[in-house]
């Protein structure tokens, strides 16, 4: 399908010849650079992202959203996951109950998720479930409310505090992904109130606040996992920052072209997730230590919030802690969409000049990582194309010196 056209010639056409839709896909392997580009900023222009497509009535995704088939290895959709997979899942995922005693217990538990996976469920972490149920259920009404007001806020400059786009990446990227984001710089300095959608207005600025009281404890518990006093990483700012990105991923016509975010690591030190009941997100686990191997699920667990290590974090922890590649499959439901809340956690990335380095303070082990300050950090991060390890470029190689 040509982006050129309409939203309601898009659907107009696929409903009217599937075969024509067909051709025009198996063309696109063959257009140029200029044509895609031309997809790109048609559909962009809508300013409608991709539940503006499913409005329209599309039954075949645009070939902007083809991915790769290298980068859709490991995506089985012959049948759903059945529930010894899913108890596979959560034997490999940790879940760390944050009200556990003794405290000593907790930390060992924090550390080798850690160390290991990356990636563990928090229970009993002080968020409450009416909270989090809001703030879904928020996000999917202003998702699902007027394409107006979605318009209005339409925007790929990072300067405004709250934006809503489909695909931060779009132009840059080698595939599109099947999703529309809102985007929230809530912290340090938040945005007024009535500059958030009125569907989320109350409960964003609430549900921040217990996030980042939930941040405060787990990076408490990550600092004496590194044998460091409780408030050290505090103190090195690791949580001044805290961005948003409220994911909406409509069901998808064809699931097993397409991704509802393609694989990644995560910039910041600290990233919190809540996951409503859909699931879809997948961990890529090396098999270290014996363990599994391959793309994982992180199974849906009612009450649970996700963390997972940043890349800036497994640089201070000189590689003790591992930020790990994760992706989001497209969603295959015929009626329900997805939805999701990811909060990065950093240190304040527009005025920070601090240096971040390895703290190797008593291990005895050399950096392994030049110093950076998270400008710079970011700076690479945006300059490479998602799915890339943008924690690679700052790698002290062998033998010493700087990248």
């Amino acid at each position: 399908m040509s982006l050129t056209a309409s939203g309601s010639q898009l659907a107009t056409r696929a409903e009217a010849s599937p075969s024509m839709a067909t051709a025009e896909s198996a063309a696109a392997v063959a257009s140029d650079g200029s044509d895609r580009r031309r997809e790109l900023q048609a559909f962009d222009d809508t300013k409608a992202g991709v539940k503006g497509l499913l409005d329209a009535g599309v039954t075949a995704i645009p070939r902007i959203f083809h991915h790769p088939p290298d980068s859709l290895q490991g995506i089985a959709f012959a049948s759903p996951p059945s529930s010894t997979d899913a108890d596979a899942a959560a034997a490999v995922i940790p879940v760390v109950d944050l009200s556990g005693a003794p405290r000593a217990d907790v930390v060992a538990r924090v550390r080798r998720a850690a160390e290991t996976v990356g990636f563990f469920q928090v229970v009993n972490h002080g968020v409450p479930a009416e909270l989090m149920a809001g703030m879904l259920a928020g996000l999917r009404r202003f998702n699902e409310g007027p394409v107006e007001v979605k318009r209005s806020l339409y925007s790929r400059d990072t300067a405004n505090k709250v934006r809503f786009s489909c695909n931060f990446d779009l132009f840059r990227s080698a595939a599109a992904s099947w999703r529309d984001t809102l985007f929230c710089d809530m912290a340090p300095d938040p945005p007024q109130p009535e500059e958030l959608p009125e569907p989320v207005r109350v409960v964003m600025m609430e549900y921040c606040d217990a996030v980042t009281k939930l941040a405060t404890r787990v990076t408490e518990l990550l600092s004496e996992s590194l044998g460091l006093a409780s408030g050290h990483l505090l103190e090195m700012g690791c949580t001044e920052y805290l961005g948003t990105a409220s994911h909406y991923q409509p069901p998808c016509p064809e699931p097993h072209l397409t991704l509802g975010t393609s694989r990644h690591t995560d910039p910041s030190f600290l990233t919190v997730l809540l996951q409503d009941s859909m699931g879809g997100l997948q961990v890529l686990l090396d098999g270290g230590g014996g363990g599994a191997r391959g793309w994982v699920d992180v199974p849906p667990l009612p009450g649970a919030l996700i963390v997972n290590i940043g890349d800036l974090l497994q640089l201070v922890s000189n590689d003790r802690f591992k930020s790990v590649e994760h992706r989001v499959l497209a969603n295959r439901s015929n009626d329900t969409p997805r939805v999701s809340m990811a909060c990065f956690f950093s240190t304040d990335i527009k005025r920070s000049t601090r240096p971040y380095g390895p703290i190797t303070d008593g291990s005895g082990n050399p950096p392994l990582y030049r110093s950076v300050t998270a400008p710079e950090f970011i700076a690479r991060f945006y300059n490479k194309e998602l799915g890339g390890r943008p924690l690679d470029y700052f790698r002290i190689p062998v033998g010493g010196g700087a990248a």
